[in-house]
């Protein structure tokens, strides 16, 4: 499956293979239960990070795995985003320094 990035001015599609996704499960419920006692979003702390929240962390996380060519981590983010975001196909990360203002596009069905 694709997962399509925005950073700044430049797009990348990454390909999530399906072995990834299904076999990613355990690692994305620590994620969760990690994220489950709150998290610093930026200058903010959020006791309980809903959905979109855990996954504007992930793409922090992605953007992290992307600077660092850390490829496996780069996968396991992005295939939290979708299996957590049913649809998603644009993340719009941001780089100003405050992951709450990226952003989610979703497939139209």
């Amino acid at each position: 499956m694709i997962l399509n990035i925005k950073v700044e001015d430049k797009s990348y599609r990454i390909d999530v293979p399906a072995d990834v996704l299904d076999d990613g499960d355990a690692f994305f419920r620590k994620m969760d239960k990690d994220m489950d006692r709150g998290w610093q979003m930026s200058r903010e702390y959020v006791p309980n990070p809903d959905i979109e929240q855990r996954c504007q962390i992930a793409a922090d996380r992605l953007l992290t795995a992307m600077h660092n060519n850390n490829k496996h981590s780069l996968l396991l983010m992005a295939g939290y985003i979708m299996t957590r975001l049913p649809n998603v196909e644009w993340v719009d990360i941001d780089t100003t320094g405050d992951m709450n203002e990226t952003r989610f596009n979703f497939e139209k069905n």
